[in-house]
């Protein structure tokens, strides 16, 4: 006996939930990325390089270019860092990148 075919709204249901496990495992992986996470910032020689540098990491989410929306000095766990909010205008990704200026550079 043949199975019976799945109904529309159970395929659309499947596809959704596959979509959105894509989704949390690539926002998973851009957190393990440098300037994913307080922990990897990426170090810069100088902070005039943050936002384009910012600017410059596409969206996790749907690989879009990002606009930066504030861009501040933070210490997070004794470490002087430059964190920038960027979001997405596609998808409307919005999340954090994390820089550290070289200390060569603060002398």
């Amino acid at each position: 006996m043949a199975k019976k075919p799945k109904r529309d709204r159970t395929v659309r249901r499947e596809a959704d939930r596959d979509a959105k496990k894509a989704l949390n495992d690539r926002l998973a992986l851009a957190r393990l990325e440098p300037g994913g996470a307080p922990e990897r910032a990426i170090e810069l020689v100088s902070a005039s390089l943050v936002e384009p540098t910012a600017r410059g990491i596409p969206c996790p989410a749907c690989g879009a270019t990002v606009r930066v929306q504030d861009h501040t000095a933070e210490t997070i766990e004794s470490r002087r860092l430059r964190v920038v909010r960027v979001d997405c205008a596609r998808c409307g990704f919005t999340g954090s990148r994390y820089f550290t200026i070289a200390e060569k550079a603060l002398n």
